[in-house]
């Protein structure tokens, strides 16, 4: 029988973990799909650079999305039980909410592997491949294939280019570029103009031809024009990204070789997610204990509380390594520490009346 209530009580804490984490990602995802449509409409992405985007922050996110299911989706399982009174039940035979702790535990350890390969893994690999498709999209959005009829923008916007038209071989008609540098301001318009692909600098050159150039200081009466066949201007490319030098994009690996005080928080915070779905767990078992007449999502907003009080302190904990304020040996493992004590505490809290009831029956 004790095995058969454990696989009931699992089976129903799964079900609904599947259930409140589709939610949450479906959640993540629009989210993350405003998020990304907002910059691609500010820089001019492409659609699949909306869509690897999404892809790639959900991946990032996932890790905070899996814990918080789970916690949930144990208080409402037994939540449910405790509601309906299948736990009272359960413990008039003999099997208290402690007899749950083995089949939680080892469902959460599943789920803490998982955790460790995603956030040990996947997650600093897509938060590079997603700086580094932002930056490539930039670029591209900047200094891709120019539109006629349209105003495009270099150079954080000291640059402006515009062409009324564009033939088959790729040539631009009555060309029009304004740039502004240190105070002057120089136009130029041009009957065509070509450009090139970007140099391993990250430069382009506009080639104007058969136009005039215009240059001096607003307000002042001493513009000088010039006439020109053929005018080269060279546009920068936007500046790189950090790239590996990011701590949140380095591997294993990377992080324990350096062991710098950014390295070491960026590797105790990684620790920190599977650790934290345990640890949650053995807080969850007990505090979805209902008493008569109480609702079954009762507990849900303290839960709520505890994951993000929770959450924050880590973070803390991080920022704190960081800035070597504390020692990586105390690091975050005291925020875990103090879970597990507050998980035991409120678990033992409730394990009293069990035990007297037992011996109270071998006493008879």
């Amino acid at each position: 029988m004790k095995w058969t209530v454990q696989r009931y009580v699992l089976r129903e804490v799964v079900q609904t973990w599947l259930a409140v984490t589709g939610v949450l990602v479906a959640i993540l995802l629009a989210n993350e799909l405003s998020r990304v449509l907002g910059q691609a409409a500010d820089n001019h992405f492409g659609r699949h650079v909306v869509l690897d985007l999404i892809a790639l922050g959900a991946i990032m996110n996932l890790s905070v999305v899996v814990p918080v299911g789970l916690l949930l989706s144990i208080i409402l399982a037994l939540g449910r039980l405790y509601h309906d009174s299948e736990m009272a039940a359960l413990q008039a035979c003999g099997i208290g909410p402690e007899r749950l702790l083995a089949p939680l535990m080892g469902f959460a350890l599943l789920i803490a592997i998982g955790l460790g390969w995603l956030t040990f893994v996947q997650v600093p690999r897509a938060d590079r491949e997603s700086q580094l498709l932002r930056q490539t999209a930039l670029k591209e959005a900047q200094f891709g294939q120019l539109d006629a009829g349209r105003f495009r923008t270099f150079a954080d916007g000291d640059a402006v280019f515009y062409a009324e038209r564009i033939d088959q071989a790729g040539v631009l008609h009555d060309v029009f570029l304004e740039r502004e540098s240190a105070g002057r301001v120089e136009i130029a318009v041009a009957d065509t103009a070509t450009y090139s692909q970007p140099s391993s600098d990250g430069l382009r050159l506009v080639r104007l031809f058969n136009g005039r150039r215009y240059e001096g200081r607003p307000g002042q009466a001493n513009f000088r024009v010039i006439r020109f066949r053929e005018h080269g201007i060279p546009v920068a490319a936007p500046p790189g990204i950090a790239g590996t030098n990011d701590p949140d994009t380095r591997t294993p690996m990377q992080l324990i070789r350096s062991m710098g005080p950014a390295d070491v928080a960026q590797l105790e915070s990684r620790s920190s997610t599977p650790i934290m779905v345990l640890v949650l767990t053995l807080i969850a078992l007990p505090l979805s204990r209902l008493k008569p007449r109480q609702g079954r999502y009762m507990r849900v907003g303290v839960a709520i509380v505890v994951f993000f009080v929770y959450s924050n302190l880590l973070s803390l904990a991080k920022v704190w390594l960081e800035r070597g304020q504390i020692s990586p040996w105390i690091g975050v493992w005291w925020i875990h520490l103090l879970g597990i004590g507050v998980g035991l505490y409120l678990l033992l809290r409730g394990s009293p009346p069990a035990f007297a009831r037992r011996r109270g029956v071998s006493a008879a």
